[in-house]
């Protein structure tokens, strides 16, 4: 037996196991309840995932002893000194059991990012791009800070490091070194108001905007020079939304959202996604160049801009685009454990994936948890499927609870709300439902073998870049087609198990091959693991139904069918 422990302590903590090419992944905020599992504010606090890994060794039945690595991405800050790594390694180590402490080493938080993909893409040769707020910090080869943006040259024998972005150190009494992941997020504080995900709402937003409004004073803060550089103005490619910054006719600070009108914001949300688009594409034509291949891997979270993702292969003259299933930083585990696995134990690749049910199956529904008006029905076997999939032809809004939890910050078709994508009052239902921003968009989970037959381009996997629809076929599915007609796809193929069969079910009473697909989640929380989480959501949400294994909880609200 070959076990080996991936285990992210920063934020988005998280835990993923391999054994004998079996992935195991999941993440701490599932148990805690905290988005992000953001317990401090400060990014040197870092916590271990208890919870994650207690589950990953209990659903393989093993023990410590039984691991034969752990590796764990580095995230302190730059040091002061030369025994930083020591002394991060003996922390991490002292809150992890033996003998999984004395096992633990340490590795690049941005190569971990990458690998996160690679090592999942059954790609050969392929650049590598990561980019995010900030990763380990860096030695002595690349100067002080931290990593911000890295590219690779990757083939399964060697993992070659070309490209080290050493953004200029900001003065001050505490040293800051600027991202584009804290450019994107600097903006949308200062564009999206308190209680919305920031930098989902600007890159939901952008699509209402013209970004020729401000595209000048924006593109003044973001300077791409040869080699593949980015220089952000300061302090806007860091955490400081508290100094103002001049554009068009209006001082914009975190403080001041409430003071700009709707056409405002959005027009200033597509002169930022604008830029930063261009930034990463910059970076990626460099990396290009220098590594000859004609892949691309991108991870980090500044992956998670799904506009940006629909068009970067194109722009950047790759062949193929494959994003790592979890680009966020829980994803750095799952690529802290393929590298044990690949480089380190010599291990054959694993398959590439067509879904990312890594994680805890519900359990049953229990009948205590049951909410007022509602009725359960067990056991309904094959009659499950055609009766949900009448409920959604119906327009019905359907919690969706099937198989192992999805690792990362999409719902894959495990634990999602599904509803018909045909109207746009189902999507404006369930804005209201989710609490969130009338304009959000929202998914659809398309049968793969159709995505040509209403997109202008391929889907992915796991919800991870945009395509146009086709023109023809866009106000048939109006719930799910955004304001400048593209929706952020994922296509379910054939050995998906979670989704399939109902699609297929859905497809045959409708003609359309695709769902609604949106996370099982109430306001500000994690998606929903367990059965009891998601009956009791059921009935905070207000849904028609539920379907957790093969039982339906219904609302009394709804006929008797």
């Amino acid at each position: 037996m070959t076990a080996v422990l991936g285990l992210n302590f920063h934020h988005d903590t998280s835990a993923a196991l391999i054994v004998d090419g079996r992935l195991y992944a999941a993440e701490e905020e599932r148990w805690s309840g905290i988005k992000h599992h953001r317990q401090h504010q400060w990014k040197s606090v870092l916590t271990p995932p208890t919870q994650a890994l207690t589950w990953c060794l209990d659903a393989a039945s093993l023990d410590p002893d039984d691991i034969d690595a752990v590796w764990v991405p580095s995230m302190r800050p730059t040091p002061a000194a030369g025994t930083w790594l020591s002394t991060e390694h003996d922390e991490l180590a002292a809150a992890l059991p033996e003998p999984l402490g004395s096992r633990l080493r340490l590795m690049s938080h941005h190569t971990a990012h990458a690998m996160s993909g690679y090592l999942l893409s059954g790609l050969d040769h392929a650049a590598g791009l990561v980019i995010d707020a900030g990763g380990s910090a860096l030695g002595a080869d690349f100067g002080p800070g931290r990593e911000r943006i890295t590219g690779y040259d990757l083939t399964p024998n060697r993992i070659d490091r070309v490209y080290q972005a050493t953004p200029a150190v900001l003065p001050g009494p505490r040293r800051v070194h600027s991202s584009l992941g804290h450019f994107y997020r600097n903006f949308a504080l200062r564009i999206i108001p308190p209680g919305d995900e920031a930098e989902g709402s600007l890159m939901a937003m952008a699509a209402f905007g013209d970004p020729s409004r401000y595209r000048h004073d924006v593109q003044q803060l973001l300077h791409l020079a040869a080699e593949g550089i980015v220089h952000i103005e300061p302090p806007y490619g860091s955490a400081d939304t508290t100094t103002p910054i001049r554009i068009g006719d209006r001082t914009w600070t975190a403080g001041s959202v409430a003071d700009a009108s709707f056409a405002e914001r959005a027009d200033l949300a597509a002169a930022v996604q604008e830029a930063f688009s261009c930034a990463v594409i910059h970076v990626a034509r460099h990396l290009r160049r220098i590594t000859e291949a004609t892949s691309l891997v991108f991870s980090g979270g500044c992956a998670l801009n799904s506009h940006l993702n629909g068009r970067l292969a194109a722009e950047a003259d790759f062949d193929t685009l494959f994003i790592a299933p979890a680009p966020h930083d829980a994803g750095t585990a799952l690529g802290a454990a393929l590298y044990g696995w690949h480089y380190q134990l010599c291990q054959p690749p694993l398959p590439v994936p067509v879904d990312a049910a890594w994680g805890p199956h519900p359990g049953p529904i229990p009948s205590s948890a049951i909410p007022a008006g509602h009725r359960l029905i067990s056991g309904l076997g094959d009659r499950l499927i055609p009766a949900v999939a009448g409920l959604l032809a119906e327009h019905r809004v359907v919690g969706w609870v099937q198989g192992g939890m999805e690792f990362g910050p999409r719902a894959l078709g495990h634990r999602s709300i599904l509803a018909h994508p045909g109207h746009t009052e189902t999507r404006d239902r369930l804005n209201a439902i989710k609490q969130r921003a009338a304009y959000r968009p929202f998914a659809p989970a398309v049968i793969a073998e159709r995505v040509h037959d209403w997109f202008m381009a391929p889907g992915d996997p796991f919800m991870n870049r945009v395509a146009s629809a086709r023109r023809c076929r866009a106000s048939q599915i109006a719930a799910v087609v955004h304001h400048d007609g593209t929706t952020r796809l994922q296509s379910i193929a054939k050995h998906h198990a979670g989704l399939r069969p109902l699609l297929e079910e859905f497809h045959r009473l409708t003609g359309l091959p695709m769902l609604l697909n949106t996370s099982f989640n109430t306001k500000s929380a994690p998606i929903l693991m367990s059965a009891e989480q998601a009956v009791r959501a059921a009935g905070d949400l207000g849904l028609d139904a539920v379907v957790v294994n093969d039982a339906l909880l219904i609302s009394d609200k709804l006929s008797t069918r």
